[in-house]
This record gives structure tokens, C-alpha cells and sequence, in this order.
């Protein structure tokens, strides 16, 4: 039914079906699960399925050439690669332009290197201050904030140690969505559950959750 499916028997009392980024389908069944069976619980979730997959393909990552003309995103805007031979090496945005000076435009792991930590430096920027505006809003407090590459998710959180993860590719995404995964971690300090009384949480803080959540593209995991 599904290519790159994979059926695993083992000692569970319920299915599990995952999607993984790669495109793999994998569904984990109770050991003796007949195939009939399978293929019911394959049938049953069938639409969901197709969703997921159609979101990885989507948003499965393209190696970038890094030469001047490609898009790259920032903050909900696209912005178009401009490699300038400089003796001072930077990244920054002009106008309609994202700038890499660089003294060697032939040197693809600097260009890669230069933009990566451009990314990390204006993550850290931006989620900080965002983090802080609703912490202070709310009135809890975090232990620890981390800002990285993460394949399936925008943030996670840690209720018991008060630690939130935050995805590096959400420096890519609207102001406004940034916001509302932020708000959305924090209060998983709060209700552990996604649940009413956790959506309740979020929206007596953010009314319009739900429009800044399509601004993700109805990105799985949140």
C-alpha cells in the first residue's frame, strides 16, 4: 500500500504507526498480528498517512549550491543570495539581498560555515527576546534554552527540568509563528497535555493562535 513500509512484530499491547522524514513508514504491531489486521489499521489511517508523507516531501531539505540568485528565508521573508568577494568576511541583509562577503566566493563549506552561524547568531536574538517577553507575561521561569537543528519538531519541552528546545529553522518562519511556538513550549511548563485546559492556556495569551499556527504550514508534532 505505502512504499518504504516497514512491519515490525514485538512485545506491545497496542499499534503504533510513525511517518519518519525520511519518507519511511513504519507501523509496530503486537507480536502474532495477523496481516489482515495490518492492513485494516493501514486502510483506517490511510488519509493520515498520505498527510504526513506529503508534509516531509514538501519540506524535505534541498541541498543549496550557495551561489548568488537562490532563496534563502528569514524571519517570513525570502531573500536572494548575493556572494561578494571581500577581504572581511560577513553575512548581513540589504534590501531585497542576503550579502556573504567572503575573500574565496569558490569556497563552499566557508559559505556554508558563514550562514549557519549567521542563522544560529539571529536565532538566538530573536527566540531570546520572545522568550523572555512571555516568560515575564506568564511568570514562569526556565532553566535552560537551546537553539537547534531538530528533524521533526519546532520546540520541546522539558516540564520537570523547565528546559525548551527550539528549532533553528524556525528563524525562517514569521515573527508571529516564532511567537506562538515559543508561547507554546512555555506552556508546557504549565499542562504537560495537549489537551483543552492546555490550548485554553495558550489562547488566554495569544487569541490568535491558530492563525499564527498556519503560518507553519500545519507542520506536524505541535
Amino acid at each position: 500500500m505505502f512504499d518504504n513500509l516497514q512491519i515490525i512484530h514485538k512485545k506491545v499491547k497496542h499499534a503504533n504507526l510513525k511517518v519518519k522524514p525520511n519518507l519511511n513508514v513504519i507501523l509496530t504491531v503486537p507480536l502474532g498480528t495477523n496481516q489482515n489486521t495490518i492492513e485494516q489499521i493501514l486502510s483506517k489511517r490511510k488519509d493520515w498517512l498520505l498527510k504526513q508523507l506529503a508534509y516531509f516531501k514538501k519540506h524535505m531539505i534541498v541541498t543549496k549550491e550557495l551561489v548568488s540568485g537562490e532563496s534563502f528565508s528569514y524571519l517570513g521573508r525570502n531573500y536572494r543570495l548575493k556572494i561578494i568577494e571581500a577581504e572581511i568576511e560577513s553575512v548581513t541583509i540589504c534590501d531585497e539581498y542576503l550579502h556573504i562577503n567572503i575573500n574565496d566566493k569558490s569556497d563552499y563549506n566557508k559559505k556554508l560555515k558563514l550562514i549557519d552561524a549567521w542563522y544560529k547568531k539571529q536565532a538566538e536574538h530573536h527566540f531570546l527576546l520572545i522568550m523572555d517577553k512571555y516568560l515575564k507575561i506568564v511568570k514562569k521561569e526556565v532553566n535552560k534554552i537551546s537553539i537547534k537543528q531538530m528533524k521533526t519538531r519546532w520546540g520541546s519541552c522539558n516540564p520537570k527540568k523547565a528546559y525548551i528546545n527550539l528549532n533553528l529553522e524556525l528563524i525562517k518562519k514569521h515573527p508571529s509563528a516564532i511567537e506562538y511556538v515559543i508561547l507554546h513550549e512555555i506552556a508546557h511548563l504549565e499542562h504537560y497535555n495537549h489537551d483543552r485546559n492546555f490550548y485554553n492556556y495558550v489562547a488566554s495569551y495569544m487569541p490568535d493562535w491558530q492563525l499564527r499556527r498556519s503560518k507553519l504550514r500545519d507542520a506536524p508534532h505541535l
